[in-house]
């Protein structure tokens, strides 16, 4: 089916919510990943979403124009196509965005979408995040309110974060944050409802940040506290009522336990990214064929090599098929098999 409208996507999100599981938001690079998360979506019979950052954007753009937008609408047009041959809903979404980045990559999409809109079309993303943790909050609300009222004229959803997701990823470094940073309180959470809410019609998902880490940690590295998303819905629900409670998403996830995984479904949570397991499981099986075939993907000690060993849709093939399984046991562990909406 076409990857979906801005109506579909609310009907998604709601589904989510009401249902307690969420959607895995995986990051893609290429057409290679957008094809593994596609057909997992469809062997799962699940909806889902699939994302770009700007590093992903970049990449794809090729070393010769490394531009995070360019890259990112290239993605987005293929995936646009692609959707339609399979039977799942699937929304498209841009990773991380910090500040420094919002006129080259953020706002170049968002003018894009509009022109597809203007000409009846349906925007180019269904939803963007502001990652604007780094400001001070009320900074950071200031930029997601005018940044809410675009996307909300042009069908698009916005993500916002309110503290820091810590380790690296996409060359964001929060290594060595302090503790206090990696969790967001429940003043800040009723701060963040009280600015999005001034946008009338604007939809929006908070990441609200409960000791999250980028990147894979040893056990007893990353310490989880899921209940403070349950204290902050608390606290906005227990002033504003029920319909007040947010639309979460979990960022840092790699390594959690399926138990805290699930835990934070019960607190609504309805989106999960995932790119380190998928990254890695991408690249494990490429790893394998280089290994056992490194004298036919060489040309050791003058012969010619094998073609068949180093053209790359042979180890391609390997990797894709690997990322589809971890993206289906992403979508198993969020309790999201089954769950699609269909047409």
């Amino acid at each position: 089916m076409p990857v979906v409208d801005y109506n579909k996507y609310c009907d998604m999100l709601d589904n989510a919510k009401k249902n307690k599981f969420a959607y895995p938001a995986i990051n893609i690079t290429s057409e290679i990943t957008a094809n593994a998360c596609l057909q997992a979506f469809a062997e799962s019979k699940s909806d889902g979403i699939i994302q770009v950052s700007t590093g992903g954007g970049q990449f794809a753009s090729g070393l010769g124009l490394k531009d995070a937008a360019f890259g990112a609408i290239a993605l987005a047009n293929y995936v646009h196509l692609a959707a339609e041959r399979y039977d799942i809903n699937v929304a498209l979404h841009t990773d991380h965005c910090h500040p420094a980045k919002v006129e080259s990559f953020l706002k170049p999409l968002i003018a894009e979408s509009k022109k597809r809109v203007e000409a009846g079309q349906k925007p180019l993303f269904n939803s963007h995040m502001f990652d604007g943790s780094e400001l001070s909050i009320e900074e950071n609300m200031n930029t997601s309110v005018e940044l809410l009222k675009e996307c909300k004229e042009l069908g698009i959803i916005l993500e916002v974060e309110a503290g820091v997701v810590g380790g690296e990823e996409d060359g964001v470094d929060n290594e060595g944050m302090p503790a206090e940073k990696l969790y967001t309180t429940p003043e800040d959470m009723l701060y963040v409802y009280e600015r999005l809410n001034s946008v009338e019609g604007g939809r929006y998902m908070f990441a609200a940040t409960f000791g999250n880490v980028h990147g894979v940690y040893k056990p007893g590295n990353v310490v989880l506290k899921p209940t403070i998303l349950k204290e902050g819905q608390d606290a906005v629900t227990g002033k504003y009522g029920a319909d007040a409670s947010f639309d979460l998403v979990f960022h840092g996830g790699s390594g959690s336990s399926l138990e805290e995984i699930r835990e934070t479904l019960e607190y609504g949570v309805i989106k999960m990214n995932v790119d380190t397991d998928t990254q890695y499981a991408f690249s494990r099986p490429i790893v394998e064929h280089m290994f056992k075939n490194y004298d036919g993907v060489l040309k050791v000690d003058g012969e010619v090599g094998n073609k068949k060993m180093y053209d790359p849709r042979g180890y391609l093939k390997k990797a894709e098929e690997n990322m589809k399984l971890r993206v289906i046991q992403s979508v198993k562990d969020l309790r999201g098999e089954g769950t699609t909406l269909g047409k």
